[in-house]
């Protein structure tokens, strides 16, 4: 599936500013693009007046890097911190944007690191990160699977840095359970999603999530826990959101059937779909199979990165991206300050319903 031109170009915009200025060539890379498409898209980004070019390098308009937007001086050698983020991660992007705010006006430098879609990625980042100087880490590691996670809670628990976690909420006893953490309240946003469907009259929902990401896992749990629970939803069913969302276990044949084929077995007349990418791939499909939408089927998003792009506008829950990664940074500076000896903080903030075309009340005369 190809990724959206403002997809892409939202991530060039976040690697750049995160970081001041950057190789063309190094940019392309880690971000997995053609240095031809890459050089396509800061052309365009520069003429919007959003980047500035130089000889192989891109700049931000603002030279964060050279001189701090706060104009404060960083503090003896210049302090630093690094933000580990998995690629290809629109979503946490964002929060690196509110990270950056609060930690440049501190005059902090930010390190980014953007870890590769295998298992394990993360210890090494973190180690050169460490090994260059940096005094605290902001991380957000991919964790596709528990396995994979747990694997990750010995080093982690380790660390001689303070640390925070954006977006990821470790078990409860584990060894990272004493860890600070700055989370979306998932829950509650799967909730905004069920009670703005139910109601405006839908009685049958699909719900589809991703199977590599652990916001997909925590989705999943809360759908399941909502749907079951609730006494106007008269039916309901899971599945993963596209073929490429991640296969880490078994799954039955509906649970892998596509969104449209499982709203005509199910009947259903809505659907939520995480993410954004997947959500506007399914809208469509439901078109390929003469299903309109919002008249014949309600389609909400998860994630609201790029919904609202869509022919139709998607209607999405918004959860406070940018919002989580300047609480983390806030917490993490309140620990680089001395306040290590405080309680350990995990903090949850709930997300937002943005509504948009994509979702009408049923209509009860057709039926």
């Amino acid at each position: 599936m190809r990724e959206p031109v403002d997809l892409r170009r939202q991530r060039i915009l976040a690697a750049v500013e995160a970081r001041g200025k950057a190789r063309v060539r190094d940019l392309a890379a880690e971000l997995q693009v053609s240095v031809v498409t890459l050089r396509r898209d800061v052309e365009e980004l520069t003429r919007e007046g959003r980047l500035r070019r130089g000889h192989g390098v891109v700049h931000t308009t603002s030279s964060a890097q050279e001189l701090p937007s706060s104009g404060t001086a960083h503090p003896e050698g210049g302090d630093r911190v690094a933000l580990v983020v998995p690629e290809r991660h629109s979503y946490l992007y964002e929060a690196l944007h509110g990270a950056r705010t609060v930690l440049e006006e501190a005059g902090i430098r930010i390190a980014l690191h953007i870890a590769p879609q295998v298992a394990g990625a993360e210890r090494p980042l973190v180690e050169r990160a460490l090994a260059d100087g940096a005094r605290g880490l902001l991380l957000a590691p991919r964790w596709r699977t528990p396995t994979v996670e747990q694997a990750d809670y010995g080093w982690l628990a380790a660390l001689e840095v303070p640390a925070v976690l954006m977006e990821r909420r470790p078990r409860p006893g584990s060894a990272l359970h004493a860890l600070d953490s700055v989370c979306s309240d998932h829950w509650y946003g799967a909730h905004l999603a069920v009670e703005h469907l139910v109601g405006l009259g839908h009685r049958r929902i699909v719900f589809a999530t991703r199977d590599d990401s652990p916001t997909a896992r925590t989705l999943r749990a809360a759908f399941t826990e909502i749907a079951a629970a609730h006494p106007r939803i008269e039916e309901w069913a899971w599945a993963l959101s596209s073929p490429a969302a991640g296969h880490a276990g078994p799954y039955t044949d509906q649970e892998t059937a596509d969104v449209p084929t499982l709203l005509r077995k199910l009947g259903a007349t809505a659907a939520v779909v995480h993410g954004d990418v997947d959500a506007l791939m399914a809208v469509q499909q439901l078109a390929e199979h003469d299903v309109r939408v919002p008249e014949d089927c309600s389609m909400v998003a998860y994630d609201d990165v790029v919904a609202g792009l869509g022919a139709t506008p998607l209607t999405a829950v918004t959860p406070p991206k940018a919002e989580v990664g300047r609480v983390a940074a806030q917490l993490l500076l309140t620990r680089l300050a001395g306040g290590r000896e405080e309680s350990v903080r995990r903090v949850e903030l709930l997300p937002a319903l943005t509504v948009r075309g994509s979702t009408r009340a049923v209509d009860t005369h057709s039926e």
